[in-house]
């Protein structure tokens, strides 16, 4: 597993994106799981499922710096948390990478996603009229699309309610696409009504998007 990726956004955050390389049995051996966690690893069935999950947790193990166990349950809601380090985390899984993103200072979200032309056929689900209005016409519209999915998915990590729409409860406002920027997402939920400032960039063939509170 080697590190490909590492950013400080501050002193209290960072993150970071590791390609996986390992076998299971390697990436086993640098956590220490409980039987909780060991069940957990055992009901993935598909191989690059557990590979997923072994190595974000890996990942947390850089980013905190540590050799202690981690406990890293999932709420109710299905997101993760560190139930014995104060940081709040998001993690972050594509084909052969992982992420994770920690901070001391609020919560956070963190997508990355393959880039694929597929996006096309499924970006009126995930965002409105008016949002498409302004997703460009050009080559770089399937990334753009990708960094407008890839934010709602940071910020629905971030906010952790499994109740929220990419469509209904989260709005784009208009940006022009380059391969690093900023986008602002506008959130209304039972939760939340408020604006996020999600930062984006093509990473090789992906897209990654990142957001803290």
């Amino acid at each position: 597993m080697s590190l490909v990726y590492l950013r400080e956004l501050d002193q209290h955050t960072k993150f970071a994106i590791w390609r996986i390389e390992e076998d299971e049995q390697t990436l086993s051996e640098q956590l220490q799981l409980d039987t909780i966690e060991e069940q957990k690893l055992t009901s993935l069935s598909n191989g690059k499922r557990r590979l997923h999950w072994l190595a974000t947790r890996v990942l947390l193990r850089t980013l905190l710096n540590t050799t202690a166990y981690i406990d890293c349950p999932s709420d109710t809601n299905g997101k993760p948390y560190l139930a014995n380090f104060p940081q709040k985390i998001s993690l972050t899984h594509s084909f052969d990478y992982a992420g994770a993103i920690i901070s001391s200072s609020g919560q956070v979200g963190i997508d990355m996603e393959l880039i694929k032309s597929k996006v096309e056929r499924i970006a009126h689900k995930f965002l409105k009229e008016e949002e498409l209005h302004f997703i460009s016409k050009d080559k770089s519209r399937i990334e753009q699309l990708y960094a407008c999915w890839s934010a709602k998915e940071a910020v629905y990590k971030l906010q952790g309610n499994a109740g929220v729409s990419f469509l209904h409860n989260m709005t784009i406002a208009p940006f022009e696409y380059e391969e690093e920027g900023l986008l602002k997402l506008y959130l209304t939920s039972e939760q939340y009504n408020r604006s996020f400032d999600v930062y984006y960039e093509k990473f090789n063939d992906y897209l990654l998007a990142y957001v803290v509170e």
